[in-house]
């Protein structure tokens, strides 16, 4: 018998955050390699038909990933990572914001405070996003974040299932 994976999406606009919680059935080498290599990352960071092309990835504190999801009619939407801190295979944290493709950024942005744990050959990843303000908060929402983070994380989980193989 299979036990379902917890997935809970939920939004505070009190504190402009978004907690996401998600169950993978996957190892934590796997899942904290699929969040952390680009060519992996490529394969499901965005919803389809969108596809995800990094430019520049430099996993370490002070680094940075430059990446553009690309719209099936070839229109580049681009965003910059930072990386604040990682603690390997438990914690990682990144200032988010758009921009253009010059890397310019289109401020306020949020920080992504994303956490790792195994349990039983289950990783469980959570997720805080705190937006910078609110108007930026209500933006992403209204542009179908939820949706289309939803897709996403919907991705990384069939991917995972055909590394796992």
């Amino acid at each position: 018998m299979k036990t379902a994976l917890s997935f809970d999406f939920t939004v505070n606009k009190e504190t402009r955050t978004v907690n996401v919680i998600k169950e993978f059935a996957a190892n934590l080498d796997l899942v904290w390699s699929a969040w952390t290599t680009p060519e992996i990352l490529d394969q499901w960071w965005a919803p389809k038909p969108f596809l995800s092309k990094t430019k520049v990835m430099d996993f370490e504190v002070g680094g940075r990933r430059f990446y553009a999801m690309v719209s099936p009619e070839g229109q580049q939407h681009w965003s910059v990572q930072k990386y604040i801190s990682i603690n390997p295979k438990t914690n990682f944290k990144m200032y988010n914001a758009f921009a253009d493709k010059d890397e310019n950024l289109d401020l306020p942005g949020s920080e992504w405070d994303l956490s790792f744990s195994e349990q039983n050959g289950t990783t469980k990843v959570s997720i805080t996003i705190k937006n910078d303000s609110l108007e930026r908060m209500e933006k992403m929402i209204e542009m179908g974040f939820k949706e289309g983070f939803t897709a996403t994380i919907n991705e990384l989980d069939t991917l995972l299932s055909t590394l796992k193989s």
